[in-house]
């Protein structure tokens, strides 16, 4: 995208819509190329998802917790005019995560490919660490493949995906529509619980390992490329990214919903504001669930945007402990992870919409790090189940009790305890997720990842109606922190795109 004078006159307003990592991405960009922008958000935060709420021990995340990708974000910043480090305290873990199993083994993993295998050898054998190192490097192979064609490309095809795959023949077999990210792993490792750990890498983006995609594996060589800790939680990064908007001249107005875009004969030229206030604009980009455009959820004159999405399947949801306590047990990295006995069962029950009594559980120790002594009394805790889109007619308070009561006894049998434990007002359920987003059905990462074409059938920047962008995980490249940023650099290259022709 030409970044252009960011104080260059023009009469192009650009009204985003949401300010999750998508909107402030795009805003941020569409203002360093001189459009004025104004920046609309229903809460009273920034960042979408990447929320905090208050503990004992300060703000605590509630949303995600693992960075990667971080050029994604610098290079936004430096195309402002200014440095991501100058707005917000990052710090590269060299431990990426620490796993647990109910056996009792314990196996930690690295951004140095070598330790990790070092530490795969005494887990499970020099085997093990073989089919590790051919799994990682498939990974890097796979990642370097298909992140131009696909994450970083506005219009990712067919054809241009099947290019990349036949440049590179050996990966044929990852790429079959038969070939799920479950049947990979257990042609890749022959020790369980790795199939186990790695399958886990679809839930990064909502989907069940025995449904996924198998080149879903290549998320693997994103997080062995770098995870950073955002000092004071990743909300803190969706911060900074508003910092530095309104530095820029952009504003950004929490507190106000939008409740139409108004788009009359199919052209955009404002929204009208729950209050009734109507804004003019130019263009305007939605940084929610396209599936809330086919609700009808910002009025008739946007309903085509994205019908499909009305009846796709949705991506998982979770259940998220939001909390402080002193823990006790064993030793935490700032991620980790806590096997269930039986993964199967945990991904059957919640394809069946149903509570799973064995879960995987991620423990995310916010104040612990590889640079930092152990906190000492309480600390900062975010605990994650999958769990499935809304199905079922639980009340909240019913979800909390059965949550607890799975949640905390499932740690305690690997020793972890904590004082106090949380209140139900801790626990946000797919339920939660619908009223902070409308029209996501509870879900966190748009439509479902399955099927080997999953990727191609996300809503793209372009709409259909002139004048309309989209952007978010719901989006293309789809969900987590880097793409959801990603799809917002979309929606202002296309919209630069856009009025240039014009």
């Amino acid at each position: 995208m030409n970044m252009l004078d960011p104080n260059r006159p023009s009469a192009d307003h650009v009204v985003v819509i949401g300010a999750g990592f998508g909107g402030l991405g795009a805003a941020l960009l569409l203002r360093a190329a001189g459009y004025q922008v104004t920046v609309i958000e229903r809460h009273g935060w920034v960042g979408g998802k990447a929320r905090a709420v208050p503990s004992a021990a300060g703000p605590v995340d509630a949303g995600p917790t693992v960075l990667t990708m971080r050029h994604v974000f610098d290079d936004i910043f430096k195309q402002t005019g200014v440095a991501l480090k100058d707005f917000v305290t990052l710090t590269q873990e060299p431990l990426l995560a620490r796993h647990f199993w109910r056996d009792g083994s314990t196996l930690d993993f690295f951004a140095d490919r070598a330790e990790s295998a070092s530490q795969v050898a005494k887990f499970a054998g020099p085997r093990a660490a073989e089919e590790f190192r051919a799994f990682a490097e498939e990974a890097e192979e796979l990642f370097d493949l298909f992140d131009a064609p696909m994450m970083q490309a506005a219009e990712p095809s067919l054809p241009a995906l099947a290019r990349a795959a036949l440049s590179s023949p050996r990966h044929l077999a990852t790429l079959s529509p038969l070939r799920t990210l479950a049947t990979k792993l257990s042609r890749s490792f022959s020790d369980p619980r790795l199939r186990q750990l790695f399958g886990r890498y679809a839930t990064y983006v909502g989907g069940a390992p025995g449904r996924s995609p198998a080149l879903l594996s290549l998320i693997w060589r994103a997080e062995e490329a770098g995870v950073w800790r955002v000092a004071g939680g990743m909300h803190k990064l969706a911060e900074a990214m508003a910092e530095r908007l309104r530095v820029m001249g952009g504003q950004i107005r929490c507190g106000v919903g939008v409740a139409r875009v108004l788009a009359p004969g199919g052209t955009v030229n404002g929204v009208c504001l729950e209050d009734g206030t109507e804004l003019q604009a130019d263009r305007v980009v939605f940084n929610g669930d396209p599936r809330a455009l086919g609700l009808r959820l910002l009025g008739s004159d946007v309903a085509e945007v994205a019908p499909a999405t009305q009846n796709a399947k949705r991506s998982l949801s979770a259940r998220v402990w939001s909390f402080a306590a002193e823990a006790r047990g064993p030793k935490l990295a700032h991620h980790n992870v806590f096997f269930a006995e039986t993964p199967n069962s945990e991904f059957a029950a919640i394809e069946a919409g149903h509570f799973p009594q064995d879960p995987t559980l991620y423990v995310c120790a916010e104040d612990r790090g590889s640079d930092r002594p152990e906190p000492e009394g309480q600390e900062r805790f975010e605990i994650i189940l999958n769990a499935a889109p809304l199905t079922d007619s639980r009340t909240e308070q019913d979800e909390a009790t059965l949550c607890h009561q799975v949640t905390f006894p499932t740690l305690a049998r690997f020793g972890l305890t904590f004082t106090p434990e949380p209140e139900p007002a801790a626990l946000a359920t797919p339920s939660t997720y619908e009223t902070l987003f409308p029209g996501s059905a509870g879900s966190l990462y748009g439509q479902s990842p399955h099927g080997i074409t999953a990727a191609l059938k996300r809503p793209r920047a372009r709409t259909p109606i002139r004048g309309l962008y989209l952007a978010g995980g719901g989006t293309h490249p789809g969900a987590g922190v880097p793409m959801a940023a990603l799809s917002g650099r979309h929606a202002a290259e296309a919209i630069e795109k856009d009025r240039v022709l014009t």
